[in-house]
């Protein structure tokens, strides 16, 4: 497969399932934030990770392509990628597994502490960046689509404790806000 189609050279992409659409379009916009979110996750997976914590980051990439293919479907989604309920539960399960080893939060803290743990917190914001995007501009008559809002907002989520999760273990104290 060639890396170059030719086809993006007058300013327009392809969407799944078929039809052209303009590369400034929100919706395109909306699957560049999720590209972005992926390739901090990347970046997060470059560092010395622990083997499980890089498996889950990498299993989320993958899921990832599957929420973009989603978001660059026409209106009435056209492709067979889905997403489930047991997406968001899996987050909320790993949510639950790192947070027993993390002292309560009792304030807020400000994003940094260890370099992969502010990378971290800056793929949060791009989560959250994408989660918006994916508001504005993907078609509402897509119907997979409240499943693609409920797994980007639960992905916050986790990456908030993934960023905590990786202070504590690299024995960096959180700086808390006021």
């Amino acid at each position: 497969m060639k890396i170059y189609t030719r086809g993006g050279d007058q300013g327009e992409t392809g969407l799944v399932g078929g039809g052209r659409i303009k590369k400034t379009a929100p919706q395109i916009a909306a699957v560049g934030s999720l590209d972005e979110l992926n390739a901090q996750l990347g970046v997060i997976r470059s560092f010395d990770v622990r083997a499980d914590l890089d498996q889950m980051l990498q299993g989320i990439q993958s899921r990832l392509f599957d929420v973009g293919a989603i978001v660059a479907e026409g209106p009435v989604g056209e492709s067979n990628i889905e997403l489930s309920e047991q997406d968001s539960v899996a987050l909320e399960s790993l949510i639950d597994m790192l947070e027993q080893d993390l002292a309560p939060l009792k304030k807020f803290i400000l994003p940094g502490g260890n370099p992969v743990a502010a990378q971290t917190h800056l793929a949060r914001t791009v989560c959250r960046r994408a989660e918006r995007d994916v508001f504005i501009g993907a078609p509402t008559t897509n119907p997979k689509l409240p499943m693609v809002f409920k797994y980007l907002n639960r992905l916050s989520d986790f990456l908030f404790v993934l960023a905590r999760t990786f202070n504590s273990l690299h024995d960096t104290t959180e700086s808390t806000w006021h």
